[in-house]
């Protein structure tokens, strides 16, 4: 069976504004060209400067089959490589994180400078070239605050993510900021299943009741059209831009990525239950307006993100299996924000630890439904999903044209 073949043929032939076969989302070998086709080509959010702030220090990221390690080196540059060593292949770092003056394999103790260089192999056969043997570099970006890392042999460009990205989040400082807290949760749902979930909110108001008290649900919020004819959100646009915070809807032509700004509910300013900021101390000195909403900024396969004036939440999507998906989050303060003082950790988190909780729940009762027999496509509502309509064309397009790549037929001819 070409698999492939089948992908091609299920594409060109599915429903318009319905949801996608099952095998998209419980399928193993779908699952293996998602890898394959989006995950191991496109540029892919890690994590933050700020977690890596000093010289040695270091975080690793599991993508499908490749383990990861980000770290920055002695001269201050952020460097990403194969967490592979190149002797037998162990994992070189197998901490989640931490700081180290050199990266020593725990296997053998062959040692790698913080540019990935070869130091030391002990009692190798004379002649033995430790030139060749570095570690094996990953292309590595940084933009606001912000790591992305791409796995591709010759990844794409990626000027046009930091042309959109730098001048709606330099302002807020997040390169400078620290992580308050972060937690990771496994959702038992293909990745697809986690991003159409939060690519609407027309599930909100029956399942979010924290998030619902300062987030609006509104299409023209959570979607890709209407804000531009929403006199509330414009007036926003307004009001922060005349404070020099860039916030019109912006989305790349690839509709791989946007950035917008959008106000919370009546007079709240940040995402708690009563609205008032979590934090004292502002996310960053360069913003003094107050109740500045949402900056939001969705970049696939792997992040969505708030940026509000006290704090920023950020999301990392991982694929584990065709029906498992790991969703990080952060709390990003100002870094020198003290707990206990400027914050109480159990505020700041609340409200999204409850509505990651009831998204994971969501994700999972959807993917139970979709593996019945039963189960067909449905169709999106219009006015609601146009974000989850707008994701699955994304998809379609990018994996679409790569599957008829390396001579695989093109299946034009399909029924």
């Amino acid at each position: 069976m070409d698999t492939r073949n089948d992908m091609l043929k299920l594409l060109r032939n599915r429903r318009e504004g319905f949801s996608l076969p099952q095998a998209f989302y419980t399928d193993p070998a779908f699952f293996q060209l998602d890898l394959d086709l989006i995950w191991y080509r496109d540029w892919l959010f890690v994590g933050h400067d700020c977690e890596v702030a000093k010289p040695g220090s270091f975080f690793t990221v599991q993508v499908g089959a490749y383990p990861i390690v980000v770290l920055r080196d002695r001269e201050g540059k952020l460097r990403a490589f194969h967490n592979s060593c190149r002797h037998r292949g162990s994992r070189v770092c197998n901490a989640q994180k931490g700081t180290s003056a050199r990266l020593v394999c725990p296997y053998h103790q062959w040692t790698y400078d913080l540019d990935g260089k070869l130091l030391f192999a002990r009692q190798m056969a004379e002649g033995f070239d430790k030139a060749e043997f570095g570690l094996k570099p990953v292309a590595c970006e940084s933009v606001a605050g912000y790591i992305f890392i791409c796995l591709a042999k010759e990844p794409a460009e990626f000027a046009p993510v930091r042309q959109m990205m730098e001048p709606y989040f330099a302002p807020h400082r997040l390169g400078e900021a620290k992580v308050a807290f972060e937690s990771t949760i496994i959702e038992k749902g293909n990745w697809k299943l986690v991003w159409e979930n939060n690519r609407e909110c027309y599930h909100c108001v029956g399942n979010h009741p924290e998030l619902c008290k300062t987030f609006p649900e509104a299409p023209t919020v959570t979607g890709v059209q209407g804000a531009e004819d929403d006199p509330e959100i414009v007036a926003h646009w307004n009001k922060c831009e005349a404070a020099g915070l860039p916030s019109r809807f912006q989305i790349d032509q690839s509709g791989q990525f946007r950035a917008t700004r959008v106000p919370l509910l009546r007079d709240a300013a940040s995402y708690t239950m009563n609205g008032k900021p979590a934090v004292q101390r502002g996310l960053s000195h360069a913003v003094t307006e107050g109740r500045i909403g949402s900056l939001l900024l969705y970049h696939y396969p792997t992040t969505w993100n708030h940026i509000l004036g006290d704090h920023a939440v950020t999301f990392r999507v991982l694929p584990i299996s065709a029906t498992e998906t790991a969703v990080t989050t952060k709390w990003l303060v100002h870094k020198d924000a003290v707990e206990g003082v400027d914050y109480d950790l159990a505020n700041l988190t609340h409200v999204w630890t409850e509505t990651n909780d009831q998204d994971r729940r969501i994700v999972e009762e959807n993917a139970f439904g979709i593996a019945s027999p039963a189960y067909e496509p449905g169709p999106y509502s219009q006015m609601h999903e146009g974000g989850v309509l707008q994701f699955v064309d994304w998809y379609t397009r990018f994996i679409e044209p790569r599957l008829s790549e390396g001579g695989k037929p093109a299946l034009r001819s399909v029924a």
